[in-house]
């Protein structure tokens, strides 16, 4: 009997099969047989030069950004230090020196 991987989701080790996806009882998430051989269930967060980031690495920013409802303004060559890196559409999570804690997305960013 061939071994399963756990569910993606909770981590569940009671993962089954059902035709051709992968079925968690636990959570009911549901993912396909062939990505769940794969081991790459990460998503891999890059720079605008397409470097990979990892949490605590030092970014630059490469592009003036505007702050959402200030009037301050992120400047280029601002360096961030010990990002974190989180799902969503703005994938860093960070303290601007200056400015405070903010999102940025990774296409505004490269590594230092």
């Amino acid at each position: 009997m061939s071994e399963l991987p756990n569910c993606p989701q909770c981590n569940s080790e009671y993962a089954y099969e059902d035709g051709t996806m992968l079925v968690c009882p636990e959570c009911a998430h549901e993912w396909p047989k062939d990505a769940a051989g794969s081991g790459d269930d990460e998503k891999k967060v890059k720079d605008a030069n397409g470097n990979v980031l990892l949490d605590g690495d030092t970014v630059s920013v490469i592009k003036d950004l505007k702050v959402k409802g200030s009037s301050s303004v992120v400047k280029v060559g601002t360096k961030v230090k010990s990002i974190r890196l989180i799902d969503g559409d703005h994938d860093i999570d960070c303290k601007v020196p200056g400015i405070g804690a903010m999102k940025l997305k990774s296409e505004f960013v490269k590594k230092v």
